[in-house]
């Protein structure tokens, strides 16, 4: 099978299982884990793609968290609340100029994701346990990453490979 046909089978067969596992075994949001499992091939892939992509999508997370935690705890209005953000926005751009994470829109996604998760959910940054937004998005973020670690195994294992042969 040709490569982009044998990604279309891998990508679309674990998006069905996703899907379905994030709907009803493992209640986290489906659309974090793919924005983790794009994140993963926009790092480029493989194990180094895999590192990448979590690393910066959890460094997102925890500066969204911080934010959202100063936001919490700080009764400043709409002003302070954007003066928060600006802040949160020029962290993430101060952590890019680490390797490990020097594509700043990997760290935007865990942000956004955080942010998005906290609203979804109803919950306060601040709540204890299991049902924590950032621990609730995390674990959407890393189980993106695995959807797309594997689905790329599966995608070149399905992949046709035309074998050379002298004649």
């Amino acid at each position: 099978m040709k490569k982009p046909e044998a990604y279309t089978l891998s990508i679309g067969v674990l998006a069905v299982v996703d899907t379905w596992l994030t709907g009803t075994v493992f209640p986290v949001p489906v659309w974090v884990t793919f924005i983790a499992w794009a994140s993963f091939f926009v790092l480029g892939g493989g194990q180094a793609g895999f590192v990448k992509s979590v690393a910066s999508n959890l460094t997102g997370l925890v500066i969204a968290s911080l934010t959202l935690l100063c936001i919490t705890t700080m009764s400043a209005g709409a002003i302070g609340v954007a003066v928060l953000v600006g802040i949160g926005s020029a962290a993430m751009v101060q952590a890019s100029k680490i390797k490990l994470l020097d594509v700043l829109p990997a760290i935007v996604w865990g942000f956004a994701s955080t942010v998005g998760t906290t609203v979804a959910t109803g919950k306060a940054i601040t709540t204890v346990g299991i049902s924590n937004p950032a621990l609730v998005a995390a674990a959407a973020l890393v189980t993106g990453a695995a959807f797309g670690f594997v689905s790329e195994l599966l995608g070149e294992a399905l992949a046709f490979k035309r074998e050379h042969r002298l004649s």
